[in-house]
């Protein structure tokens, strides 16, 4: 008893013992952050908004199995994720509940879903769990954005815990990559996710391996509000699309893909078949994958689309409009980078001034050249085109609840330029 007493006032943890305690309770590795660390500057205040006392994180993983993510059976794969995501939750729990029997007050964020949906499309997380391992030491990430673990590979999924005790000493980020830039992963995404020079567009990986989280919900209820009865529906949605869906709102949401972590190749445990012959490991695991017969959901004229029509002929593109629709002026801003088509752009060298005013009066200069978009705040340069909208009137447009004629007609949009340049930019941000 007088040791639980003076732990609790001292709030200066062993690190040999809160690591013992932690994979005692189920963790497969682990590792200490402290909260003043640099490399949580951006997550700070959302860190002290759950936890307002906290001062020490916990990092940690649990493996999952590497056969059940590596099969073209997705439905093996995830059962692996949720089953391991629940260890996540019961470890943090367990973990929890121990550091609360010496005094230690204790958080976990959620693995992963479900999160913060009242602010859906934007943050919808308490805490950034990738980061976060990668200050506690627990890998580096990969150009697939994906952590590997120097030891298990990017077989692992992540957990966090917010403590409000002091920790006599702390982890360090691993000074070298796994990551060995084998490039299995562009080859095995299915929407060309993952760009051979390191790019990542956000919107494909989301709008295919998510399809059935988070957005993609919402577009598939309004297919059904815009059926005209069952059998217009069918044309929309087929039955074994219905039965997927019911499938994931009644077990666990289904990744359509995650090809990147199963053919991953890094991490110590995992290497060895690989170094032993590429060419065997390449038939084995990447070729079931590239040759899948599926549906892979893209939105029409966007990168993705192109990808698969011309990287995989015997996968069918299922058609689908974008579910990542702004709810503010700001938040389109944001987005801009994450859903650019950067294909579309080529040959575009081009300024575009927007004049934003009304319920979130703004402006931003969005430079589109060399493949890459840059968006700022101000009004900065020579516009080649410049738009002048109301705010509330510009996100009906980018939700299509109002047409492009009505709102000029009305001058509630007011575009100055070629209108090549307007077609231009729509087709880069699908």
């Amino acid at each position: 008893m007088n040791e639980l007493l003076e732990l609790s006032k001292q709030k200066e943890l062993d690190p040999d013992w809160l690591r013992q305690l932690c994979l005692d309770a189920g963790a497969d590795d682990v590792g200490f952050v402290e909260l003043s660390r640099p490399g949580l500057d951006d997550q700070r205040q959302d860190i002290l908004s759950a936890f307002s006392s906290t001062r020490s994180l916990i990092s940690f993983v649990i493996r999952m199995s590497r056969q059940n993510i590596r099969t073209p059976k997705r439905s093996a794969a995830n059962v692996e994720f949720h089953a391991t995501g629940d260890d996540i939750n019961h470890t943090a729990r367990r973990i929890m509940k121990k550091l609360e029997e010496h005094g230690i007050s204790a958080m976990n964020p959620a693995m992963g879903f479900p999160m913060e949906m009242d602010d859906f499309p934007g943050k919808t997380w308490i805490i950034g769990h990738k980061p976060v391992a990668i200050e506690a030491g627990l890998g580096q990430m990969g150009i697939h954005r994906n952590i590997i673990h120097p030891k298990f590979g990017n077989f692992v999924l992540l957990g966090t815990i917010l403590i409000d005790a002091d920790i006599k000493g702390y982890a360090k980020s691993i000074d070298f990559n796994p990551c060995m830039e084998c490039k299995l992963c562009v080859a095995a995404c299915p929407v060309g996710a993952i760009g051979p020079d390191g790019h990542f567009d956000f919107a494909a990986c989301y709008n295919h391996n998510y399809y059935e989280f988070m957005g993609g919900f919402t577009a598939f209820t309004e297919q059904i509000a815009d059926a005209k009865d069952a059998k217009d529906l069918r044309t929309k949605v087929s039955d074994s699309e219905s039965a997927s869906w019911w499938q994931s709102l009644s077990f666990g949401a289904n990744y359509k893909a995650a090809y990147c972590l199963a053919v991953c190749p890094a991490g110590e445990d995992v290497i060895s078949p690989y170094l032993e012959s590429k060419s065997t490991f390449k038939k084995q695991v990447l070729k079931p994958l590239v040759d899948k017969v599926e549906k892979v959901y893209v939105v029409p004229g966007t990168d993705a689309h192109a990808h698969v029509k011309k990287r995989f002929k015997h996968k069918s593109p299922r058609l689908m409009k974008s579910h990542l629709r702004p709810t503010s002026v700001a938040g389109f801003l944001r987005s801009m980078p994450l859903v650019f088509n950067r294909h579309k752009s080529k040959g575009m060298d081009l300024t575009y001034h927007f004049n934003f005013s009304g319920s979130e009066p703004l402006q931003a200069t969005v430079t589109i050249r060399d493949k890459h978009v840059v968006v700022s705040d101000g009004l900065s340069g020579k516009a080649d085109f410049t738009m002048q909208a109301d705010s509330d009137a510009w996100l009906s447009f980018l939700r299509k609840d109002k047409s492009l004629a009505v709102l000029l007609l009305t001058r509630k949009l007011r575009p100055k330029g070629p209108i090549v340049h307007l077609k231009a930019f729509s087709r880069c941000f699908r």
